[in-house]
This record gives structure tokens, C-alpha cells and sequence, in this order.
């Protein structure tokens, strides 16, 4: 091959890994604004279900009015109603990506709904044997029924949504590869020259995931499903069991991703056939490959 060919090879083979590597990036780039975009329409359902609460306290305060003659309660209730008005207003001018402002008007939520039900068993003790009120509250008995149905259709859909952000959370692993691997590093398909079974694999980017110190557990199934382990003592617990390890390492995770390899000395004599691994993190099964060994 002349030299002008050699170059044309090289150009081409570049490209593709250009192609290749903008692929991989764009798709990053997709899952990280895509979790981003479940985080905040988490915090969109709080604020969402922060202001059903508050216009539900609005009900009671009306529904307590009703029933008071006590014109010094009633002053102290009239107090505690434009309160909350105005955490209404509050709540409704602030964004929803200001975590630490949607913190604070819970906590402020909090205190209306303890003062609110302190109110209730005030009035409920002075007015325990006034049965007319009955009649006279179906009204606004109505509209907090509406108001608590509507609360409860938003907690499912907070629920179903912090699932998902849960899931977003977890780490993954992917272009996870086992190859074996000769005396003098080099790579081999044949077991009988093989020293070593090298596992590499990539933790992905996560800005979702919590960051720190984390432990990666490799698991290797040999084709009759024995996992290949050192001592009978190296196991992890895994979905409210231990299991057993082949390999483990820890690591720094930044939300940035990382690449591992790790090594199995191959110290017995090893079945011909599919092997399988496994990588596990936090409790969770992250990612799987196979190779075929002779």
C-alpha cells in the first residue's frame, strides 16, 4: 500500500469515529436535559400541590366562619385567612426552579395547617351540639371535597414522577467488555493460553446520580452459572440477599463519566463456553455483557 492510500485509510477511519463520537455525545447530552426536565416538573407538581393546599385551607377558613359567633375567634380566624392569602400570592409568583423559595413556603404551609387544625378543634368543642350547621355547610363541604379530590389526583402524579426521577438517579454502565488476555498482555480467544480475563466497562455521565464514594461489584457467570469468586466470603447484598463477587473497586463518582478495567487471575481451569458479567452499584444491577471463551 503506497502512501497516498495509507493516508485515504487513516482519513476514512477517522471520520467514522467522528460520526461515532458526535452520536454518543448528542445522546448524552439528550438524557442529561431530559432528567433535568423530570426534576423540575417534580418541583412543578410541589408547587402545584402547595397551591391546592393552600386554596383547600381557604375552604376550611370559610367553612369555620360559618360556624363561629365568637367575634374574638372570628378576628383571630379572619388573621390566619388573609395569612394565607397572602402565602398564596406568595407561592404563586415564585418559580419553580427556586428549590430553597418552594422549601421555605412549605415550611410556612406547615404552620397554617397547625394553626388551621387548632382552629378546627376549637370550634368543633363550642359547637359539637349545633346540628344545623350541617345543612348550612353542604356548600363549602362540596367545594373541599373538590379541592381534596384534586390533591389526591396530584399526589399520584407526584408519586409516578418521583419513580421516574428515581430511576433517573441510578448510575449506568454501558460498552461493558470481557476479553481474555495472555502472559504477555496481549489478547487471546483460547482459555488454555489465557492468564487473565480482562472486564472493562463505563460508568455514564449522571447529573442526576448522587456524588461521593461509591463501590463497583463485578460479577462473572461462568456457562454453567457459577460465579467465579476468591473466597466464599466475598458477596454483597443485592435485592435482600448476598451474593458473591469476582471482582470490586471503588471510586469517586463526580457525575462525569468514568472508565474501569479489572483483571481476574485466572488461578483454575476455566469451562468452554458463554460467559457472562455482571456490574453492580448502590444496590443496582447497571449493566451486562457476555463473550464466548474456547
Amino acid at each position: 500500500m503506497n502512501s497516498n492510500n495509507r493516508l485515504v485509510t487513516i482519513l476514512s477511519i477517522v471520520s467514522v469515529l467522528l460520526v461515532i463520537a458526535g452520536c454518543v455525545l448528542s445522546y448524552a447530552l439528550f438524557r442529561s436535559e431530559e432528567r433535568k426536565e423530570e426534576v423540575e416538573e417534580l418541583m412543578a407538581l410541589e408547587r402545584e400541590e402547595m397551591l391546592n393546599d393552600l386554596a383547600t385551607a381557604q375552604v376550611q377558613y370559610d367553612e369555620l366562619m360559618v360556624r363561629i359567633n365568637n367575634d374574638s375567634l372570628r378576628i383571630k380566624l379572619e388573621q390566619e385567612q388573609l395569612r394565607t392569602q397572602q402565602l398564596l400570592e406568595e407561592l404563586e409568583r415564585t418559580k419553580t426552579t427556586s428549590a430553597a423559595e418552594i422549601t421555605r413556603l412549605k415550611k410556612e404551609l406547615k404552620t397554617i395547617r397547625a394553626v388551621l387544625k387548632n382552629y378546627v378543634m376549637q370550634i368543633d368543642s363550642l359547637n359539637r351540639e349545633n346540628a344545623n350547621l350541617k345543612q348550612e355547610n353542604t356548600a363549602v363541604r362540596e367545594k373541599y371535597n373538590e379541592a381534596s379530590r384534586q390533591i389526591d389526583n396530584l399526589s399520584e402524579e407526584k408519586k409516578i414522577l418521583t419513580e421516574k426521577v428515581t430511576l433517573a438517579s441510578q448510575l449506568d454502565a454501558s460498552n461493558v467488555r470481557m476479553t481474555l488476555i495472555k502472559k504477555n498482555g496481549k489478547s487471546t480467544e483460547k482459555l488454555k493460553r489465557a492468564k487473565q480475563i480482562e472486564v472493562r466497562f463505563t460508568i455514564n455521565k449522571n447529573i442526576t446520580a448522587e456524588t461521593g464514594e461509591k463501590v463497583a461489584y463485578i460479577r462473572i457467570l461462568q456457562p454453567d452459572q457459577e460465579p467465579l469468586v476468591k473466597s466464599q466470603g466475598n458477596t454483597f447484598q443485592y435485592e435482600n440477599r448476598n451474593i458473591g463477587y469476582s471482582m470490586k473497586r471503588s471510586f469517586e463518582f463526580t457525575g462525569e463519566e468514568q472508565h474501569m478495567t479489572l483483571f481476574w487471575n485466572i488461578e483454575e481451569t476455566l469451562q468452554k463456553g458463554k460467559y457472562s458479567v455482571y456490574i453492580f452499584v448502590d444496590g443496582n444491577m447497571i449493566g451486562s455483557g457476555s463473550a464466548i471463551f474456547d
